[in-house]
Parts: C-alpha cells; sequence; structure tokens
C-alpha cells in the first residue's frame, strides 16, 4: 500500500545551523502518527516542509507523488494545515471560518455552492461548534478557536491533515476532546493524522506510531510501547 507520506535523505539549516538532519521515514496511511522531542529538536521544521511551507533538501512524496509536483490548489484538496494556536483577532465569524477551507474546492469567482455550505454545517457538527456558527471568532475559548481550525481544515476533505501542538494551549479537558476529535477523524473519515506534540503522555496514549526526534535527528520510531523506554527518555529530554 502506498504511504500517505514518504520523507527521504530530508535536511534544513537555518543559517550554518542544521535543524534536520539526514530523516528518512514512512507515516502509513490512516495512521494517527506523532512527531515528539524536546524544544529545538526539529519537529516544527519537519512538519513546514512536509507542507510545503520552507524548502527542504532532500524527498518527500505524498500519496505517491513529490510534493513539487502538486499545484497549490490540488494540494489543498488532498492536505490540511492547522498550525500552532492563532491568537490574533479574526474578525469573521464560524461559520465564515470554516467556510474558508471550501476555497480549493470553489471555482473561479469563488463563490460557494449548496454542495460546500452542505460540507460546512457537516464539518462543524463533527467538530462540535455547530452552536457557534454564528459567533465571531474573538468571543471564543482557545478550545473552541481550536476546535473551528480543524473544521475549516475539515472542510478541505483532505486525505491527510497536520496539526502543530494542537493541544499546546488548552487545559486537560480540551486536549482530551481535541485528541479524541482526532482519533475520530481517523477511523471514521480515513484520514491520516500527523500531529507534533510536546505532551508526552498524549501521545503515547493515541498515536499508533511515534518518531523522537531530537537535534533533528531520529533517535527512534515506531508503537508508543517501542519508542518510549525509561533509557530512551530519560537521554532524549
Amino acid at each position: 500500500m502506498t504511504p500517505a507520506v514518504k520523507i527521504d535523505q530530508l535536511n534544513h539549516t537555518y543559517g550554518r545551523r542544521p535543524v534536520l538532519n539526514d530523516l528518512s521515514f514512512e507515516i502509513a496511511a490512516q495512521d494517527f502518527f506523532i512527531i515528539i522531542g524536546p524544544n529545538g529538536s526539529g519537529k516544527t521544521t519537519l512538519l513546514k516542509a512536509m507542507v510545503g511551507l520552507l524548502s527542504a533538501q532532500g524527498a518527500i512524496h505524498l500519496l505517491g507523488k513529490p510534493l513539487h509536483g502538486y499545484a497549490r490548489r490540488e494540494l489543498a484538496r488532498r492536505l490540511a494545515f492547522v498550525p500552532q494556536m492563532i491568537t490574533e483577532e479574526l474578525p469573521f465569524t464560524v461559520q465564515e471560518v470554516v467556510l474558508m477551507g471550501r476555497t480549493p474546492h470553489m471555482g473561479l469567482l469563488g463563490l460557494e455552492s449548496p454542495e460546500d455550505i452542505a460540507q460546512v454545517q457537516a464539518a462543524m457538527q463533527f467538530t462540535g461548534v455547530a452552536h457557534l456558527s454564528h459567533r465571531k471568532m474573538d468571543a471564543l475559548s482557545g478550545g473552541e478557536r481550536q476546535r473551528v481550525f480543524i473544521a475549516r481544515a475539515i472542510c478541505q476533505e483532505p486525505e491527510i491533515i497536520l496539526l502543530d501542538e494542537p493541544t499546546a494551549a488548552l487545559d486537560l479537558a480540551h486536549q482530551a476532546r481535541l485528541m479524541d476529535l482526532m482519533e475520530r477523524l481517523k477511523t471514521e473519515k480515513g484520514v491520516t493524522v500527523v500531529m507534533v506534540s510536546h505532551d508526552v503522555n498524549l501521545a503515547a496514549m493515541y498515536a499508533d506510531r511515534l518518531l523522537l526526534l531530537k537535534a533533528g535527528c531520529i533517535k527512534a520510531l515506531g508503537p508508543p510501547g517501542e519508542v518510549l523506554t525509561y533509557e530512551r527518555i530519560e537521554e532524549t529530554y
């Protein structure tokens, strides 16, 4: 089966400082794949390279096709990215933000169709924010905002969703709710979920496979029970 993501000899530097060092690995389709590691290990840089937000040396294949072979619109139909918590004020309602996820599927005039509206309603229902549809984004809690951005990503109808530390600013209850939502996205919609996390405990509970990074190098890759040994955690953190 073609992997959802294939990384081959990926390298990246900031100035003269190496951040990613010869990374090679695959992510199976419909996996819940979580990337962990200490601060400065290259987790966010790796995710941005996979989305195409920065140029790195090496090869990245998404769904069997080189990343550079995708037009931006085509890529947005197959891959969605949820960045770290967005804190700036957004002068939009929840429904307007979620509708932005339909942009890759709209025509040249950018006018939404009844199907687009139906997808928005379904995404808001799935993420539990439908009752907030007419609320302004600046009136929401951190957990509510994060679920809105995930609803926007779901509206893209992607095969892969990448999330950069989506639980970082949330309390324990909202963390669990968001992780359960990602599990449902994988099992009910067949989406490959790739997440950067700072929380080793959450990663151990939910991941099918873990990638442990340190100083831009792979320290371990595999099921949580194999990756998170006492010796390896002590050495890495």
